[in-house]
């Protein structure tokens, strides 16, 4: 998140730039100048972006009731309640209210407020800059993921309510503790300043991340979704994290699936068929 200050409106002259997406940043710039350069505003849009989840929390209401969904269910026995659906955005708003908006208010006292730019970033910069932010996140969660894994003090205490259902749902995506939250918003907050991203870039990867996490926990095997859209398996999308929860020793990586198969903790998915009896999702707290 970006503790950014105000600027100076001094817009580039029509023309002045070639960069397709500057008459955007201008119109941000000059109309909404007060929002975007606020400290809380990256928090609002990463927040805000989580709301992916009503479509598929109502696919998952509706259930069998709507086949030409269900049909793609992962494990169709575990349907999602919408206690569990309000149980998991409680949470997320639990810790956004009494530990994320805290901790922007004391960055704004102890970081330096860097200014937003007046030229907007190419289309270029923004593929490359945001394709290196979500290999670095990737990487990084990687290695803490793994790591919080194979430590059964950290999972207890850090990780194991975010497996607190075998069968992930859209909401369950920021069902997380305190500890992994704050950590995910560090990197989140570091990774563009490390990087020199333009801010524009740092908004459009928070939404795409955002949306990307969503997908990877929807409990859908959809045939339009990112994983299957991206060629040769790069990404492993909600097959590869439904088998996460359900083999928690497995496929680690948030985005990618590279960093699992060369580590071998690639493990494909396999879909479970429907039994005769309904079933809620169950439980799991393994490593």
């Amino acid at each position: 998140m970006l503790n950014i200050s105000e600027l100076p409106l001094q817009l580039l002259p029509s023309g002045a730039s070639d960069r397709l997406l500057q008459p955007f940043w201008d119109y941000l710039l000059f109309h909404h100048l007060p929002l975007i350069s606020s400290p809380f505003f990256p928090v609002l849009l990463a927040f805000s972006s989580f709301f992916f989840s009503v479509p598929f929390a109502v696919v998952d209401l509706l259930g069998e009731k709507m086949p030409v969904m269900h049909q793609y269910k992962i494990q169709p026995d575990k349907q999602p309640t919408l206690t569990m659906m309000a149980t998991s955005l409680l949470i997320a708003l639990y810790n956004h209210i009494f530990f994320v908006l805290p901790a922007v208010m004391i960055s704004m006292f102890i970081l330096p407020a860097p200014t937003l730019p007046h030229e907007a970033p190419t289309l270029y910069e923004v593929f490359v800059s945001g394709l290196a932010l979500l290999l670095l996140f990737d990487t990084q969660y990687y290695i803490w993921h793994f790591i919080h894994h194979k430590h059964a003090q950290l999972y207890r205490s850090i990780h194991a309510i975010h497996h607190e259902y075998m069968a992930p749902f859209s909401w369950s995506t920021e069902q997380l503790s305190v500890p992994e939250l704050m950590t995910v918003g560090l990197w989140s907050n570091q990774n563009p300043i490390f990087l020199k991203c333009h801010p524009l870039t740092t908004w459009c990867v928070t939404v795409f991340s955002i949306w990307m996490s969503v997908e990877d926990h929807i409990g859908y095997d959809l045939p339009w979704t990112l994983n299957r859209l991206v060629p040769f398996g790069l990404l492993g999308g909600a097959p590869a994290h439904d088998m996460h929860h359900q083999k928690p020793s497995s496929n680690y990586a948030p985005f990618f699936s590279h960093w699992d198969i060369i580590f071998g903790t690639s493990v494909p998915l396999k879909k479970k068929k429907k039994t005769p009896k309904k079933m809620v999702t169950t439980k799991s707290n393994s490593l």
